[in-house]
């Protein structure tokens, strides 16, 4: 799960994994594999570092196999 804010200042909280596509134009558009579109008003950059940490610590918590 990540965190992100809407465009009220609200944060929010998005399962990452459920995230298809992220587009800039002006403004940060999520949109879920579910056809949902999130407006946030971080960067499209930032929003892929958070998903890539995520991800990174999803793999942490894992045991080796």
């Amino acid at each position: 799960m990540i965190t992100v804010t809407r465009l009220n200042d609200k944060p929010m909280v998005v399962n990452a994994d459920l995230i298809r596509t992220i587009e800039e134009n002006p403004d940060t558009t999520i949109t879920l594999i579910n056809g949902d579109h999130l407006i946030v008003k971080e960067s499209m950059k930032e929003v892929v570092i958070r998903t890539i940490d995520y991800g990174r610590h999803l793999r942490r918590l894992m045991p080796p196999t």
